[in-house]
């Protein structure tokens, strides 16, 4: 409900600014001025449509450091330039905003003064008016070109911060088995572990209690869609760090999408068992 109610506003936002940013468009003097702006405008976005054309053709994302099949061998200058349009995404949408202010920006310079020739005081009147009009326009303009240009940094920057990932928990090793008490994590709430291997990678796994159920939701704290971001709680609820989908409790030990990756374990003696056998099977997705 609160990301459909975000795309509401948002999509009011983009038709209210819309309307304004015509309004200036349509009113402007300053006619070559306006051609200028719209043509820089449309070649931005069409050097970016061009990048994001051949993006299916990269089999994974590499600006998000999943695994990438993507080689400049293969794909030569075609993916380099797609690589470089996705990773500076932000920057053509800068680009378009600059060239929006420019423009609201001249439209006010443009009506701070009168200088259309008048014969009368009333028609001076009419004329400053207008100016004053125009003005506002020109200010609503640069206003949400202000709020559009915070949303992008102070808003992303918060709603983007960095989630930390809980702490890892206590176990016992016996032999090669791994021994987690089952009363240490039946209470609900995610439970993080860690192994380190001979080569220095740290493995990580979760474990969760499934809602109205005996058993439990285990695997690895990875999954093949995003990689090894990791899964943290919000609320009642286990999330992708990476992509923000949440979990269904339920299905988790359960392989596909966005789920943890399966990791073997059994019951036994009022224990969670792993052994390290399955566990080290999971290394490649943690180096």
């Amino acid at each position: 409900m609160e990301r459909l109610g975000g795309w509401a506003l948002a999509l009011l936002l983009l038709f209210v600014y819309s309307r304004i940013l015509y309004g200036c468009a349509v009113h402007i003097r300053q006619t070559g001025v306006l051609r200028g702006i719209l043509r820089a405008g449309l070649l931005t976005y069409f050097i970016y449509c061009l990048g994001r054309f051949f993006v299916p053709w990269i089999s994974r994302a590499k600006w998000l450091k999943w695994p990438v099949k993507y080689t400049e061998a293969e794909y030569g200058w075609i993916g380099s330039f797609s690589m470089w349009t996705a990773t500076n995404a932000m920057a053509f949408i800068w680009i378009c905003a600059a060239l929006a202010a420019l423009l609201a920006f001249l439209f006010l310079l443009e009506n701070t003064r009168v200088t259309e020739p008048y014969e009368h005081a009333a028609q001076l009147r009419k004329l400053r008016a207008g100016n004053r009009h125009r003005r506002r326009l020109a200010i609503m303009a640069l206003v949400m070109i202000f709020l559009f240009v915070m949303i992008l940094t102070v808003v992303k920057a918060y709603d983007t911060r960095e989630v930390e990932l809980s702490a890892p928990e206590v176990y016992t090793i016996e032999g090669d088995n791994i021994l987690i008490p089952t009363e240490s994590v039946n209470d609900g709430h995610l439970h993080r572990f860690e192994y380190t291997t001979e080569r220095n990678v740290t493995i990580r796994w979760i474990v969760v209690k499934k809602p109205n159920s005996a058993s439990f939701g285990v695997g690895f704290d990875a999954c093949e869609v995003c990689g090894n971001a990791g899964y943290y709680e919000r609320g009642s609820q286990v999330v992708c760090k990476r992509c923000d989908v949440v979990m269904n409790i339920n299905t988790i030990g359960f392989k596909g999408g966005c789920n943890p990756i399966p990791l073997a374990y059994e019951v036994s003696g009022g224990n969670l068992v792993f052994r390290l056998e399955d566990l080290l099977a999971g290394e490649k997705e943690f180096r």
